[in-house]
C-alpha cells in the first residue's frame, strides 16, 4: 500500500468516527461517560473543540462539525496530492 493511499484511508477513518459521534449525539440515551462512547467523545473533541471555541453554537445548532469536515477534506486532498506528486 502506498503512503498516499494510507493517508487517504486514515483521513476517511477519522471522518467516519467524527460522523459517528455526530449521529450518536442525536440519541438522548447515550451515556457518554461509558466506553466506547467516552473514547469517541474525547477523540472527537480534539477536532470539534477548537472550532467550537471560535464558532460558538447558534441556538441549538452546532456548525463546528461542518467546518471540521470541510477543513479535514481540504487537508486530505492537499496531503494526498502532495504525496502522489512525490511518488509515494
Amino acid at each position: 500500500m502506498s503512503a498516499s493511499v494510507a493517508v487517504y484511508q486514515l483521513f476517511n477513518l477519522i471522518m467516519l468516527l467524527l460522523l459517528l459521534k455526530v449521529f450518536l449525539s442525536w440519541l438522548p440515551n447515550i451515556k457518554w461517560y461509558n466506553e466506547p462512547f467516552a473514547s469517541l467523545a474525547k477523540f472527537s473533541e480534539l477536532f470539534f473543540g477548537p472550532f467550537r471555541r471560535i464558532i460558538p453554537p447558534m441556538g441549538m445548532i452546532d456548525i463546528s462539525p461542518i467546518i471540521v469536515f470541510l477543513v479535514i477534506g481540504i487537508v486530505q486532498r492537499l496531503l494526498v496530492t502532495l504525496l502522489v506528486q512525490m511518488g509515494l
